[in-house]
């Protein structure tokens, strides 16, 4: 699925759009500093397609120029709660890497955006990868970010051509609280993005997830509205 506009007078960049409030804010703040946004969302199997509508009604409110969906079903290969029959963890976030990792997918989706990117003519990529109120995750960390920098460099003809992709992680030392006040400030409706693991049978976010429990802190120490529709029975936030 393709939705295209035409927009030849920015240069183009390219944001990895899963339709969560990190990559939602990463799109705004290219479209801010001056970019025709081009954005890839991937279609990779998820146990649910709400943040696959997210990331079009974000798309739509955004005017992507360019807005691809890409299939690529990593449910073949399993190993995640995202991805397969495995129970999504409610107990609070810890300092162990969760189930809900998803087996190097930042580091295969980085790889299909950067081919995006080299094939759009453009230099500039935007991922919302967080280092500080996050889950864990190996591939949202500072050293993976320039390291994949560096094999994008050594592995595309535009790198090689002396034309290097610029990896933008503009969320990556911020807090959630700053995500939220980031949100606030380009004047986004966090309802038009998603971030639950595991919503309920009536289309509402948990409340409960890892991922629930990070976006809901961060608008409570920021001391603004999350205007996402969560379940009555979801668990008071702990300081």
């Amino acid at each position: 699925m393709t939705n295209e506009n035409s927009d030849t007078a920015h240069p183009a960049a390219v944001v990895l759009l899963s339709g969560g409030l990190d990559s939602m804010v990463s799109a705004a703040l290219a479209r801010e500093q001056g970019f025709a946004v081009h954005a890839l969302t991937i279609n990779y199997g998820q146990r649910h397609v709400r943040e696959l509508q997210s990331a079009q009604a974000i798309a739509d409110k955004l005017g992507i120029t360019r807005h691809i969906v890409l299939p690529l079903d990593l449910r073949a290969f399993g190993g995640s709660a995202l991805t397969d029959e495995i129970a999504v963890p409610k107990g609070g976030v810890s300092n162990d890497i969760p189930v809900t990792y998803v087996p190097a997918r930042n580091l295969v989706f980085l790889a299909l955006t950067t081919a995006f990117a080299e094939s759009s003519g453009a230099s500039d990529i935007y991922i919302g990868v967080n280092a500080l109120d996050y889950s864990g995750y190996p591939d949202c960390r500072p050293e993976f970010i320039a390291s994949f920098a560096e094999t994008a460099r050594l592995g595309t003809k535009q790198g090689v051509e002396g034309q290097p992709f610029t990896i933008h992680a503009p969320l990556q030392h911020m807090s959630k609280a700053d995500i939220a006040r980031e949100c606030h400030r380009l004047g986004l409706d966090p309802a038009w993005s998603w971030s639950c693991y595991d919503p309920t049978a009536s289309g509402l976010a948990c409340g409960a997830c890892d991922s629930c429990r990070l976006r809901r802190k961060g608008f409570a120490d920021a001391g603004l509205a999350d205007t996402t529709a969560y379940a009555e029975d979801a668990p008071a936030l702990m300081e």
